[in-house]
């Protein structure tokens, strides 16, 4: 699942993953993706950290209180690029943290180590 606010970054995430056989689906804010979350159940989420009605934090503290979702995988992706951006993404519990613009071989990287890491 990839919940961000910019269309485009969603749109292409969205299709180089189902071109890299991953089954995606998508939300356009924080607030429709936990309600999507919730319905589905995804296997990992990818989630900008700044976006309109609820952003990446609130996402993934929601996530945690519900026993169902908390343990889905969780990556956040952001042009948050400094050092203390990342330090605090990677600190409230998130799986990975990749800075946009993003090389695809780093995303697949990351999805992998997530997924991996949720099966053990």
């Amino acid at each position: 699942m990839i919940i961000d606010d910019n269309a485009t970054i969603l749109e292409n995430t969205a299709d180089l993953l189902e071109l890299e056989g991953y089954e995606t689906f998508t939300a356009s804010n924080g607030r429709d993706g936990l309600k999507k979350a919730q319905k589905y159940i995804p296997d990992l989420i990818l989630c900008d950290l700044r976006m309109p009605e609820m952003d990446g934090f609130t996402v993934l503290k929601r996530l945690g209180d519900n026993p169902d979702l908390k343990r889905i995988p969780f990556v956040f992706f952001s042009a948050k690029c400094e050092k203390s951006d990342i330090k605090m993404g990677l600190g409230c519990g998130t799986d990975d943290y990749l800075t946009k613009p993003f090389e695809l071989e780093s995303l697949l990287k990351s999805i992998e180590k997530c997924l991996l890491k949720k099966m053990h």
